[in-house]
């Protein structure tokens, strides 16, 4: 296992405007929050200060005192805090640029989702594949702590090689307590509760 926290601590992720993609909004460090739509420095300040966010509703709850619902929505096409599919309250899955009514009933529709493989499955029943691919971007399945395959672990938004072996080493985990103790020696508690958010605590296989 593991030893020496000071030499072995991963380097806090972060994710790079110039990347593409919809990035997660606890990853992207103030200066290039600034690079975002219609985020100023008062507005990356509110980001920073609010972190860790660990909803989409907790996100747009901080930008709505600060933007229009037209600039946060521009603002989603680049950043967002990824939605839990199977728990996400409508309001939270109408956040997501382009949402309908309709879609967002059909995101319901197929719950429990298992995977990405059966979202993709079922919401490509309604849109093409380059939308499908679009959607997944603001969507995640929370990844069991037992079982989760390394695959599973990587879609982690910030989710390192390093950190994914940290969580399996220390498996099977009893408690989500065990997994605060375990993974807390690695990274800080902002850190610990964005992960946190990301994963759930499945049965211990015998």
């Amino acid at each position: 296992m593991t030893v020496g926290l000071t030499a072995c601590t991963p380097p806090a992720p972060v994710q790079h405007v110039a990347d593409g993609g919809v990035l997660d909004p606890n990853l992207i460090d103030a200066g290039e929050l600034q690079q975002l739509p219609n985020v100023d420095e008062a507005v990356a300040q509110a980001i920073v200060a609010a972190r860790p966010v660990l909803s989409a509703g907790a996100f747009d709850a901080v930008l709505a005192p600060m933007l229009s619902e037209e600039q946060r929505t521009e603002l989603y096409a680049r950043a967002f805090r990824a939605i839990d599919l199977n728990s996400a309250s409508r309001e939270e899955i109408m956040l997501i640029p382009g949402m309908s009514e309709r879609m967002a009933h059909e995101f319901e529709e197929y719950r429990p989702y298992t995977s990405m493989e059966q979202f993709r499955r079922e919401i490509g029943k309604y849109v093409d594949t380059t939308e499908v691919a679009r959607l997944a971007q603001y969507v995640h399945i929370p990844v069991p702590l037992n079982a989760g395959t390394k695959a599973q672990l990587l879609r982690v938004p910030g989710m390192s090689e390093r950190m994914v072996h940290e969580v399996e080493e220390y498996r099977p985990y009893a408690s989500i307590e065990q997994f605060r103790k375990e993974i807390g020696k690695y990274v800080d508690e902002q850190e610990l509760a964005r992960l946190e958010s990301y994963v759930v605590l499945d049965p211990v296989q015998e």
